[in-house]
């Protein structure tokens, strides 16, 4: 079946200085003949005066590239054309007119997939750099489209292989020259690939808090100034702050980035016991959130009980003593305390540092993150679990052995792509922005 031409627009829509059409597919060469662009060399940048039917389009710049050598490995140009909207709707219609169609979100880079110019990691990679808000997503993107994640998954497979070849000689060749119990000499293999599973999944949640954000929550008793903190943080006044207790009744998120990290900071509703249901439900989903953050803040007012906060509140995390204004908070516990005050500044570069010091210790690591996305951490886990079980079937049945590593390849394979994708490829695909 051919394969279509298809074009989009690769800068933002809208005035600009420049616009950038991209095209990729067998026809680039002709519709280039048409536009008046012919006879261009590969890779170098040339100005034509473009036309169709005889109607001008633009004077552009025009890069022609030749397939395999191209992001998607097929044939490809980029029209640089003058960023007005008429500009770039009179070259749209003229490649519409040409046989060409609109990309779909994510095509360009699919059919990169498709042609092995990247693998399924690697694709992903290109939507996070897309994405990328902070300097550490951005690193971790590059990393990850540079080949690293892959590479981490080659090596565990490589390790299967190796375990599988020792199984599969012992089942297929029982009559051959081979050692006795060969199968059994896998199990040192599989026990070293297993802990470097297990360190993998265990590390899961790095590289997916550095993708999705770091998720910090306030928590503490009604009045203890929660909201004023979460405004003075954010550097805005986005929560409601009043004298009365209860005025917060429903979770209410903010994104930032401290040292570099994306962070998602929430305010909750005082934790107390309510009649009211509707503060009732808030107290729940405060909770809720406590439990699913990665810091809690413990915001803790001159005078405030140990009340119901301190059973959300976990060894690591932050008790930030406030309204220093109006008076000392009590000391309780082995954890770390910050003292601020949020309506004179007191004490809030103190945390903010403190923060980024934990940002830093939780999301920093030596080795690239294994995992960045939930796909592959239930990839991971699922190779882990079958790993586990071959280990513990070696030494009673190694045929069974083997089919439990073939199936912890295959879960690591789905990760690059390399067997068993179309599942996933619309998932992974559908958010991409068009033209990319």
């Amino acid at each position: 079946m051919t394969q279509d031409t298809i074009f989009a627009l690769a800068t933002a829509p809208g005035r600009g200085a420049i616009a950038v059409l991209r095209l990729s597919g067998p026809a680039v060469a002709q519709t280039l003949d048409r536009l008046g662009a012919g006879g261009l060399k590969p890779r170098l940048a040339s100005v034509r005066d473009l036309s169709h039917e005889g109607a001008p389009i633009d004077q552009a710049l025009v890069l022609r590239f030749v397939a395999p050598n191209s992001y998607t490995g097929e044939d490809a140009a980029e029209l640089h054309l003058h960023g007005g909207r008429a500009v770039v709707e009179a070259a749209s219609r003229a490649l519409i007119a040409l046989g060409l169609r609109p990309a779909e979100p994510g095509e360009f880079t699919r059919r990169a997939f498709q042609n092995g110019r990247m693998d399924l990691a690697q694709a992903e990679a290109v939507a996070d750099l897309i994405d990328a808000e902070t300097a550490a997503q951005a690193k971790q993107a590059l990393g990850q489209l540079d080949g690293r994640l892959s590479e981490t998954y080659a090596g565990f497979r490589r390790d299967l292989l190796k375990a599988l070849s020792l199984v599969e000689a012992e089942i297929d060749f029982p009559d051959e020259e081979v050692p006795d119990n060969l199968a059994r000499t896998a199990g040192p293999v599989l026990e070293r690939l297993i802990r470097d599973l297990r360190r993998a999944v265990a590390d899961g949640a790095r590289g997916e808090r550095v993708r999705d954000g770091y998720r910090i929550v306030l928590i503490g008793e009604t009045n203890a100034g929660k909201s004023s903190l979460f405004n003075a943080l954010v550097q805005r006044e986005a929560a409601i702050v009043t004298p009365i207790a209860g005025t917060t009744r429903d979770v209410l998120d903010a994104e930032l980035v401290i040292g570099g990290y994306a962070v998602t900071l929430s305010d909750t509703a005082g934790l107390r016991d309510s009649d009211d249901p509707v503060e009732a439900e808030g107290v729940r989903r405060a909770r809720s959130r406590a439990e699913a953050a990665d810091l809690r803040l413990w915001v803790r007012a001159p005078g405030d009980a140990k009340g119901a906060a301190a059973d959300y509140v976990r060894a690591d995390d932050l008790v930030v003593a406030n309204k220093a204004d109006l008076g000392a908070v009590e000391a309780w516990g082995p954890w770390d305390r910050v003292t601020v005050s949020s309506r004179t500044g007191v004490g809030l570069t103190e945390l903010h540092d403190w923060i980024a010091t934990r940002l830093e210790r939780d999301l920093a690591g030596a080795d690239f993150p294994a995992v960045t996305r939930e796909r592959h951490r239930l990839r991971l886990s699922e190779a882990l679990t079958a790993v586990e079980a071959g280990l513990a079937a070696l030494e009673a049945a190694p045929e069974m052995a083997g089919d439990d590593l073939r199936r912890a390849a295959h879960a690591l394979a789905r990760v690059t792509g390399e067997i068993g994708v179309e599942d996933v490829l619309g998932e992974v695909f559908s958010s991409f922005c068009i033209g990319k």
